[in-house]
């Protein structure tokens, strides 16, 4: 009810961020397009968008783990996760769905902190401790210590050659969202 009252009241919303910030995001069509067919090189990411876009099912960790990840380590606008969201989620709302991503991206009425930038390996490590879902969707996969799915880098040799090597560095980007988040937001004063 929170988002429909403020997609109600504030129709701009829907397109521009709620707080105002400008944010100048990562333009890299390439980055996107691997987020959104799965093939980030991150396992729970990947496995999150597979299986989205197999089922058009996602588990709302997933959602705030994804959305993150985009939005925070590859600086993409909320913008086109929502779009991508919208197309692919059987139960899409869109209040629900613009209100999170706005949450998701630092952008949104109860916007989480913009330095609040979830990693994925610690994610994975908590709630796909054994990588059961992982495996069930990277079929890749099925055969690696699932040890492995929580820790950066470490499916990057070349015993993984089905798999993709990351396309991000997790620590890296993380301090550069901060940055640029902190750059915004002080030019917003």
């Amino acid at each position: 009810e929170f988002y429909n009252y403020i997609l109600f009241h504030f129709p701009n919303s829907e397109s521009k961020n709620f707080n105002g910030i400008n944010i100048s995001w990562n333009e890299n069509e390439d980055d996107f397009q691997k987020w959104c067919e799965g093939k980030t090189g991150v396992p729970i990411i990947d496995a999150a968008m597979i299986h989205l876009n197999k089922t058009g099912l996602m588990h709302n960790r997933l959602r705030m783990i994804v959305a993150s990840f985009l939005t925070k380590n590859l600086f993409v606008d909320w913008k086109k996760g929502e779009k991508y969201f919208a197309l692919k989620l059987l139960d899409y709302e869109v209040s629900s769905n613009i209100g999170s991503w706005q949450w998701a991206a630092s952008t949104g009425a109860d916007a989480a902190p913009y330095f609040r930038v979830f990693n994925p390996y610690t994610q994975s490590s908590k709630f796909d401790k054994d990588g059961l879902f992982i495996k069930s969707v990277i079929k890749e996969l099925e055969e690696v210590d699932p040890k492995l799915f929580h820790i950066e880098n470490a499916l990057s040799s070349n015993l993984f050659f089905n798999y993709p090597k990351s396309i991000v560095d997790i620590s890296l980007s993380r301090k550069r969202a901060i940055e640029n988040f902190k750059r915004a937001k002080d030019e917003n004063l």
